[in-house]
């Protein structure tokens, strides 16, 4: 269920230098989950089951205490130790298999004990896999949608099976090679999709000079890393260059670009400023990213999504 609030309300209307902008906040929690679960989260920690397995992994955002009352704590099948004083690797308590499926609605991922805590799917984004179907469904065209920072594919699955032709992006190229077993597992195979293993701004720069266009962009650019041949990649020294040559491939007639950010420290109102500054020009929602813990029906925030329509 969405959830809006409101950062324009009439209480403040009497207010003397009121913003240019007024915007709103959506909370999405990804509630239609069937084999994904968040059982329990706190003191820095998550608790999840995927599938019939369950993981133990750090959670930066979840600074209330835990739940002393749920025993799965200490049952976990893996847990990922991540401290100053421990190797940064998942450690079995349990058989685990290596891979795994996991099935959302219509798709079906493969999930595996990756470095860095991940497993390969970030489920608070099945909002927007639900949103990126339906859009692409209801335009009545099949759209060529470019997908950058692109990961394991599970937005590009959807933008598959909506019939877009997708291009993937992304610098790994084990996870390119990821996303094209989780688009086969999917029976999607023989979808209109290009692979590309390359960093995100060089590949729009050259796209930029082949003039090649897109009617929609899917983007979730990381906090910080390498984009190869030495050169580093920083939220906020380079997001603002993206985001330009975004624009300058964004086709004549465009559906959507999707941004999702996981990056600390900013809040989602920067957004409008960032997109009309390169030269954006519509409609912007603003979306909260959220997973709903069982055990108390809290939601614990899971980045946030910015979906920009002409």
């Amino acid at each position: 269920m969405e959830q809006q609030l409101s950062l324009d309300s009439a209480e403040h209307s009497e207010l003397p230098h009121p913003t240019k902008h007024t915007q709103s906040i959506w909370v999405l929690p990804a509630d239609r989950w069937q084999q994904y679960t968040l059982i329990d989260a706190g003191d820095g920690e998550k608790l999840e089951q995927w599938g019939e397995i369950i993981l133990r992994r750090p959670e930066a955002t979840a600074i209330w205490p835990r739940n002393p009352t749920e025993c799965r704590w200490n049952q976990p099948h893996a847990r990922f130790l991540h401290s100053s004083t421990s190797a940064r690797s998942w450690l079995l308590q349990k058989a685990c298999p290596s891979q795994w499926q996991i099935s959302y609605g219509r798709y079906r991922f493969h999930i595996r004990l990756g470095p860095f805590k991940h497993t390969g799917l970030f489920p608070e984004q099945a909002s927007n896999w639900d949103w990126i179907y339906e859009t692409i469904s209801s335009a009545k065209r099949s759209p060529e949608v470019l997908h950058l920072f692109a990961y394991t594919g599970a937005a590009t699955v959807a933008a598959a099976a909506a019939g877009a032709a997708v291009c993937h992006v992304d610098a790994s190229k084990s996870i390119v090679r990821w996303a094209r077993e989780n688009l086969e597992l999917n029976g999607l195979a023989h979808s209109p999709v290009r692979w590309i293993v390359d960093d995100a701004q060089q590949f729009l720069q050259r796209e930029h000079r082949r003039r090649k266009k897109y009617d929609a962009i899917i983007l979730d650019p990381p906090s910080y890393g390498c984009a190869g041949r030495g050169r580093r990649w920083k939220f906020e020294l380079h997001i603002l260059t993206l985001l330009q040559s975004c624009a300058r491939v964004l086709s004549d007639n465009p559906l959507f670009v999707l941004i999702s950010s996981h990056t600390t420290g900013y809040s989602p109102l920067l957004w409008p400023t960032l997109l009309e500054a390169s030269g954006f020009k519509g409609k912007i929602q603003l979306c909260q990213l959220a997973l709903r813990i069982i055990s108390n029906q809290q939601l614990l925030p899971c980045g946030y999504s910015v979906r920009w329509q002409p």
